[in-house]
């Protein structure tokens, strides 16, 4: 029942929240927003967890799956559309999924949240497999669309994973692993995009980050698989090659462009002096981690 979530509770520090000032209510937002982090803190190691099983989903060619409804699912398609310009990427490898669809993105869709049988549609359309992994995302901890994703994931053999903002979430029951950030009464009672909203993002932060770093997708700090689809990117990537090699300028942007703009291969390069062909062998013997080339 909703008045028993920690998430739907009204929060006594802001009973008078109609009555404040602004300055009162931005100060109010962020110490209740300070709180957030120490939550997360407390799911650490479920966090770990389930990122390992995202980074065996991807080394056998599987994909990782955020499946959630409203702002819940709206973060995980928000994540997972960062990744191929990030970290290049298929934009098949992280998808995320929200009840009603793409158009319910920016317009809401009633009662989708509710079918547990559209989850299984919206899987069965991507081709779920055993290889993936599926994580299921909702404040509440109770939607139905998740769990009835989560449901079938375990059916078809995936991983599966859980993100809510309650204590002994219904949607944990249907999770190997599950993430119970418990970010407490929001200011605004109930409008769980503002704590609860923000506890899942810095976990999404988290998840597909360290994963992609678990393939191989950082050298060092640096987001060595980045694309350049702009003119700030190839800058960017040129100066990635410089800080990755120690190289000036001129000579990260002649390697740049002799490796076809690809800024892995390129650091392999200067720091091997190498041959783009065989930079591209040396990667791929490394499993694409730029440090196991040599």
């Amino acid at each position: 029942m909703l008045e028993h979530l920690s998430t739907e509770r009204r929060n006594e520090k802001t009973a008078h929240l109609d009555q404040m000032t602004t300055l009162e209510i931005l100060n109010t937002m962020n110490a209740e927003d300070q709180t957030v982090p120490v939550s997360v803190a407390n799911e650490i190691g479920h966090i770990a967890k389930i990122i390992e099983n995202v980074i065996a989903s991807f080394k056998k060619g599987g994909r990782l799956i955020y499946i959630g409804a409203g702002t819940s699912g709206r973060l995980g398609i928000l994540d997972a559309v960062e990744c191929p310009p990030t970290f290049g990427t298929d934009k098949e490898m992280v998808q995320g999924l929200i009840a009603g669809g793409l158009e319910a993105f920016t317009v809401a869709v009633e009662g989708a949240e509710d079918s547990k049988e559209f989850a299984v549609e919206d899987l069965k359309a991507i081709s779920l497999n055993e290889n993936d992994t599926v994580i299921g995302i909702a404040a509440s901890g109770r939607t139905p669309y998740v769990i009835g994703g989560l449901e079938y994931a375990k059916s078809v053999g995936a991983s599966t994973g859980s993100i809510a903002c309650n204590k002994n979430a219904e949607i944990s029951k249907y999770a190997d692993v599950n993430i119970e950030v418990e970010t407490g009464a929001e200011i605004l009672t109930g409008s769980t995009r503002l704590k609860a909203g923000t506890a899942q993002k810095l976990v999404l932060n988290m998840i597909s980050t360290a994963s992609m770093i678990g393939i191989g997708k950082v050298y060092k700090n640096l987001m060595v698989d980045v694309q350049s689809t702009n003119i700030k990117l190839v800058e960017r990537s040129k100066r990635i090659i410089m800080e990755a090699t120690g190289a000036d300028y001129e000579t990260a942007q002649t390697h740049y462009e002799q490796a076809e703009r690809n800024v892995k291969a390129a650091i392999v390069m200067i720091l091997l002096q190498c041959t783009y062909e065989e930079a591209l062998l040396k990667l791929k013997d490394a499993d694409g981690f730029v440090r196991k080339t040599f």
